[in-house]
Order: C-alpha cells, then sequence, then structure tokens
C-alpha cells in the first residue's frame, strides 16, 4: 500500500487513524514513562556482562577439567 493510499484508507475508514497506530502511540508513551531510568538500565546492563562473564568462567572450567583428564586424551594408532 503506497503512503497516499494509507493515509486516505486512514482518513476515510478512520478519521483519527487505524487502530494499531493509535495502540503504537499509547504504548510508547507507557514504556517511556514506566520504563526504567537511565540507572536502572546500566545495572541491567551490567547485570547482563556479569552473568555472560560468569557463563564462560563456567565454560572455562570445563575445558580446563577436559584438559587434564587422562581418560580424555586420544590414543596413538600406528598406519602402515
Amino acid at each position: 500500500m503506497t503512503e497516499e493510499t494509507n493515509q486516505s484508507h486512514q482518513t476515510a475508514a478512520h478519521p483519527g487513524g487505524c487502530m494499531c497506530c493509535k495502540a503504537k502511540g499509547v504504548m510508547g508513551r507507557v514504556f517511556r514513562e514506566f520504563g526504567p531510568s537511565g540507572e536502572a538500565t546500566n545495572h541491567f546492563r551490567q547485570s547482563r556482562v556479569e552473568f555472560l562473564k560468569g557463563i564462560r568462567r563456567l565454560v572455562d572450567d570445563q575445558i580446563e577439567r577436559a584438559s587434564r583428564d587422562p581418560h580424555q586424551r586420544g590414543s596413538r594408532i600406528v598406519v602402515d
């Protein structure tokens, strides 16, 4: 739908704009007013970084454990 057709549809069928457009505007205002502040956003971002560092540490521990386990070593095969 072209923008011109879209505008004529909004004005003819829905004088105040379509329901989706109205809902988008209302939800945008709600999120701006009730969303987290800059300080809270920074806290959540840092929390995410720390969580990912914890996952990385778990993986590193598993790699280290697998590297020193003698049963995990490969065996020699004689090839003719």
